[in-house]
Order: structure tokens, then sequence, then C-alpha cells
């Protein structure tokens, strides 16, 4: 009884902070006042809202993999540093994350702008004649994303790392594997769970982004959230509404397929070896 007791807290908080915004989220899109799909059938009808809804998708799905390929290696490394070194490593990851994301958008337009430092190099080493446009583009946002992406999935896979009972390692080389076999055949399947959990986390973060499109971001990339946020500006609530139970509807059934097809694939390695 007394467990239970201690669960309400944490039930009324969810319900505060979460089941109570989306319930009115839905009321919004769906009654206007009476019931209708008017607004899922703008949404469906136009092409330019499809556009952006795609665009979203692959926005966050090239975040996501961009992370997973640069932040799993970069956990790896610090993991396999003597236990001495890992807190000062993971301070530098850390550090960032303490800075605002606005600032951050800011630095990279001051960074990729036309007098920004990159150009500034390529021109002093002769690579260009002149300045190179690498704000409000595709890859800007690109860039801006990853770079604020990359501590979550670093820090996700590195609390992952660390549980792998090292000597599993060791005893794959005594038995004649060589590290390379033995990362493979132990460290990756072991360390898996936790690299698709970070990467599901920084998709679902991306499907929600909308500071650094807006900033650094040409016409052409624009995300639902950003269309979302327009929609607000002008008070079209039951709009907006409908686009977010859109967002909300494709990143759940997005993160349980995914899921899923995590899990039988945990399975599977654990039953292999």
């Amino acid at each position: 009884m007394r467990k239970r007791l201690t669960l309400i807290p944490g039930i009324v908080l969810i319900a505060v902070m979460f089941l109570i915004p989306v319930g009115i989220v839905f009321q919004q899109g769906l009654f206007d006042p009476v019931f209708t799909m008017d607004h899922f059938e703008r949404f469906a009808t136009r092409g330019a809202y499809m556009r952006i809804f795609w665009n979203t998708l692959q926005v966050s799905a090239v975040v996501s993999l961009a992370c997973l390929l640069i932040g799993y290696p970069i956990a790896y490394f610090i993991v396999r540093q003597p236990p001495n070194r890992r807190p000062f490593l993971m301070f530098l990851v850390l550090v960032p994350m303490w800075m605002s994301i606005l600032a951050r958008t800011y630095a990279w337009m001051v960074v990729l702008g036309k007098e920004g430092i990159i150009n500034q190099i390529l021109m002093a080493l002769g690579f260009v004649d002149e300045p190179v446009k690498m704000l409000f583009t595709t890859g800007a946002v690109y860039v801006g994303m990853v770079q604020i992406m990359l501590p979550i999935l670093i820090v996700t896979c590195f609390s992952s790392m660390t549980e792998i009972d090292q000597s599993l390692l060791r005893a794959a080389r005594i038995m004649g594997a060589s590290p390379r076999k033995a990362f493979r055949e132990v460290f990756l399947p072991l360390s898996a769970e936790g690299a698709i959990t970070g990467t599901l986390i920084v998709f679902i973060l991306s499907m929600g982004f909308f500071i650094v499109p807006a900033l650094i971001g040409g016409r052409k990339d624009v995300l639902m959230a950003n269309v979302i946020s327009s929609q607000v500006s002008q008070t079209n609530w039951g709009f907006a509404a409908a686009l977010a139970i859109v967002l909300l509807v494709a990143t759940l059934l997005i993160l349980t397929v995914v899921r899923g097809l995590s899990t039988r694939l945990v399975h599977h390695n654990e039953e292999a070896h």
C-alpha cells in the first residue's frame, strides 16, 4: 500500500505535465467547436505540408544516423580510457549542453557566415577565391543539429558501455579472438541496445526541432515544428494542434516499430551468443 502511495506524486506530475496538455492539443485539433477532420484534410491535401512532413522525417533520420556514426566511436574511446581520465573527457562532452541552444546556433551563424572563420581559412589557404555560401543551407542545418544532439547520444552510449563486463572481452581474447573480432562479436552486440536508445532519443528530439532550421536554414529547410510555431503565432490554434497531433502520432509509430525491431535484434544476438 505504501509503495502505491509513493507513486501518486509521479502520476500527478505526469498527468499535469503531459496528459492534460496532450489532451488539450487533441481537443483543439479535433473539435472546432464540434468534431471535425478539416484540419487533417487540409494537411493531407496540400502538397507543401506533406513535403515539409517528409523533410522533417528525412532531416531527423540523417541527424540521428550522423550522431550515431560520430558519437558511438567517441563513447567507445572514452570507455576504453583509464577510469581516472573518464570524468574529464565526459566533462568536455557535457560542456556544450550547459549553453543554451540559441547561443550555440548563433555561434554557428558566426562560424559559417561569409566572413566566418571557415571561409577565412579556406581563402587564406587558397582553396577558394571568394566566400562559400554555407549559411542558410541544408548542410548548415545538419551541422547545427548534430552538434546539439551529439552529446545526448554519447552520454547514452557511454552509460550502456560502462555496464558491459570487461572480463567478457578478456575471455574472448584468451580464446584466440582478435581485438576486432572481440569487439564485433562481444562488445558491439552488448552495447547495441544503448546505441539504439540514444539514436531514438536524438530522432524524437529532432522531430520537434525548430530553432536551428529557423536561424541557419534556407527556405527549403522548414520543419514541422517551424510550421506549428508559425500557425500558433497566427492564432490558428486548430490547425497548429492538428499538425502537432500528426507529428506526435508519426513519432510514436516510428518509435514503436524501431523498438520492436531492436528488441528482436537484441534477443537474436543474445541467443546467438
